[in-house]
């Protein structure tokens, strides 16, 4: 299996992992939502939690091009970490929702 392949099973074992847990709170089911012919991996949140309507993304990561882009980490402790113990080397782990500042730009 190539390294793309190693990546997206690494990734979706990890979504499907965070999917198993229950929410402290309300009636909410977590989702794990896998792509693998595209690569993107989703974990949302859906229910209700004191008469209100809960929805939303928790974790957003896609996989292609040899790197692993986690696009929205809201999971408690960083998906990064996760990652990294799934054997993903840290240079191929992109946090796409950190901007980076070119070395240039003035404050």
């Amino acid at each position: 299996m190539d390294r793309t392949g190693q990546y997206r099973d690494a990734v979706k074992r990890i979504v499907q992992h965070y999917a198993q847990f229950q929410p402290s709170h309300g009636d909410i089911r977590l989702d794990a939502v896998c792509d693998d012919q595209t690569g993107r991996y989703a974990l949302v949140h859906a229910g209700w939690n004191l008469r209100k309507r809960v929805h939303g993304m928790v974790l957003y990561v896609r996989v292609e091009d040899g790197k692993v882009v986690v696009e929205y980490d809201g999971v408690s402790e960083g998906v990064y970490a996760d990652l990294i113990e799934a054997g993903i080397p840290g240079e191929d782990i992109v946090l796409a929702y950190r901007h980076e500042q070119p070395a240039t730009a003035t404050a």
